[in-house]
C-alpha cells in the first residue's frame, strides 16, 4: 500500500479544507486560498483535524494517484500556512538583477536587458544585485517561475556564469589548454 498516500494530513489551526463534488479541494489559510481539482477516483475525507485520502482498488494507476493526491493536498496546506520560496543567484561580471514594481529586469550580457513580469500570486524579491527570491503559496507556480528566470541564462560549466539555484552545484569543466 502507498506509504505516503496512507498518511493523514494534519490541518493546522487557522486552516480550513473543503471538498466539493468532483474532488474540488479548497484550502483556506492565513496566506491565502488555493483551489485544485484532484483525480475523481480518489476518496478525500476531512476527519476532524486531518484529511484522509483513500483509493478504490489496487490497480497500478490508482496506487500512483494515491500518493500524488495526498502530496498535492499537503503542498496546498503548507503553502497557505508557510508559503514557498526559491532562491536564485546571478553569477557573472556585469550580470545583475533589479526590480521596479512588478517588473524584474535582468542584465545578463545580452545586447538588451531581459524584463519579466511577476505572474499572479507570485512575488520576486531582489536582494543586493545578484540574489533573486521567488515567493508564493503555490509550490508549482513558484517552481515554474524560478525555472523560467533560470532559463534566461543557464549556468555554463567553464566559468560558472549564469543564473543558478542557491542550492545547485555546477559541474565545472577544465577549459582548453594552450599549444606547447
Amino acid at each position: 500500500m502507498s506509504r505516503i498516500g496512507r498518511m493523514p494530513i494534519a490541518i493546522p489551526a487557522g486552516v480550513t479544507v473543503e471538498v466539493a463534488e468532483n474532488n474540488k479541494v479548497t484550502v483556506k489559510g492565513p496566506k491565502g486560498t488555493l483551489v485544485r481539482v484532484l483525480p475523481a477516483e480518489m476518496e478525500i475525507k476531512v476527519e476532524g483535524a486531518a484529511v484522509v485520502v483513500s483509493r478504490p482498488n489496487d490497480l497500478k494507476k490508482m496506487k500512483s494517484l494515491h500518493g500524488l493526491t495526498r502530496t498535492l493536498i499537503n503542498n496546498m496546506v503548507i503553502g497557505v500556512t508557510a508559503g514557498y520560496e526559491k532562491k536564485l543567484e546571478v553569477n557573472g561580471v556585469g550580470y545583475r538583477a533589479s526590480k521596479s514594481g512588478k517588473k524584474l529586469t535582468l542584465n545578463l550580457g545580452y545586447s538588451h536587458p531581459v524584463e519579466m513580469e511577476d505572474p499572479e500570486g507570485i512575488e520576486a524579491v531582489v536582494e543586493g544585485q545578484n540574489i533573486i527570491i521567488v515567493k508564493g503559496i503555490d509550490k508549482e507556480k513558484v517552481g515554474q517561475f524560478a525555472a523560467e528566470i533560470r532559463d534566461k541564462r543557464r549556468p555554463e560549466p567553464y566559468k560558472g556564469k549564469g543564473i543558478k539555484y542557491a542550492d545547485e552545484t555546477i559541474r565545472r569543466k577544465v577549459g582548453k589548454t594552450g599549444k606547447k
